[in-house]
């Protein structure tokens, strides 16, 4: 029975990923009649493309590409990766539909697919990972590093991070190697998952789902950011976060619930403005 389910919500997915695709084509086609003088990148992106996997991929290697490991070699390793892991190629919809539906500058899935670095970041992350499970530490180091370089964000390719996570932005935001960051999370810019001291082992943030971490929140330690919580914007989070709480201050305090799921609606205000203490 438990199978079955299983096999299910797998079709039910792909099913998804083949409307998103049929639905980001569409898109393109009228984005070459809005803008001939991108057409050829388009066209060379999507709709030369066989499927979203190979649309991304296409998409990472030209970004990722360099003297050290060519597009080509990025391009193959995506196709590779997205093949032997069906998790990480559909959270690729997953987290293209979380942009779409939480970020109101996102007017179509054609904007995220070919221009926000956060989800560019996430999805490349999602080959690392797969790599470094894979015990091509190097090659992994190697795309973690280009990630920084190119999208500016530093995830670490062993941090554990669940489908429908919406990255806005990712400038400056730090992942460390033995974070979780759970299903249906959003994080926005300048925020650090990171350890606290030089030990070793497991000793980096585990994130619940349904969490935001608003902008320039650091969360340090092996400590639980409990299911629904909100982080306020430069919150400094030293202990563990009760479930459906909003925390703030440095270091941070609880202050009221948090209402809902604060991923979903982004709200980052509180007192006066939200639900008050």
């Amino acid at each position: 029975m438990v199978a079955d389910v299983v096999q299910l919500e797998a079709a039910a997915r792909e099913a998804d990923a083949a409307g998103l695709w049929a639905a980001l084509r569409k898109e393109a086609e009228a984005a070459i009649v809005e803008e001939p003088l991108y057409a050829g990148v388009v066209q060379a992106t999507i709709l030369d493309q066989r499927d979203i996997w190979r649309a991304f991929s296409h998409r990472l290697a030209h970004r990722l590409g360099d003297g050290d490991l060519s597009r080509l070699a990025v391009r193959d390793l995506c196709l590779s990766a997205f093949a032997a892991n069906p998790p990480a190629r559909l959270n690729v919809v997953r987290d293209l539909r979380a942009i779409r539906d939480r970020d109101p500058a996102s007017r179509r899935f054609l904007d995220p697919f070919l221009f926000y670095k956060g989800f560019a970041a996430l999805e490349a992350h999602r080959v690392a990972h797969w790599l470094w499970h894979e015990g091509r530490a190097t090659l992994a180091l190697h795309l973690q590093s280009r990630i920084s370089e190119v999208f500016g964000a530093d995830i670490h390719p062993a941090a554990q991070i669940g489908g429908g996570v919406f990255l806005d932005h990712a400038t400056a935001l730090v992942i460390g190697e033995t974070a979780v960051v759970a299903d249906d999370v959003s994080i926005l810019q300048s925020v650090t998952l990171g350890g606290s001291g030089k030990q070793n082992g497991d000793r980096h943030p585990k994130i619940e789902r349904g969490v935001l971490l608003s902008v320039g929140a650091k969360v340090l330690g092996n400590i639980r950011v409990g299911e629904g919580a909100r982080v306020a914007a430069a919150a400094v989070v030293l202990h563990d976060v009760p479930p459906h709480t909003t925390v703030a201050g440095v270091p941070a305090r609880v202050i009221g619930r948090s209402g809902g799921t604060p991923a979903f609606n982004l709200d980052q205000m509180f007192g006066d403005h939200g639900d008050g203490i």
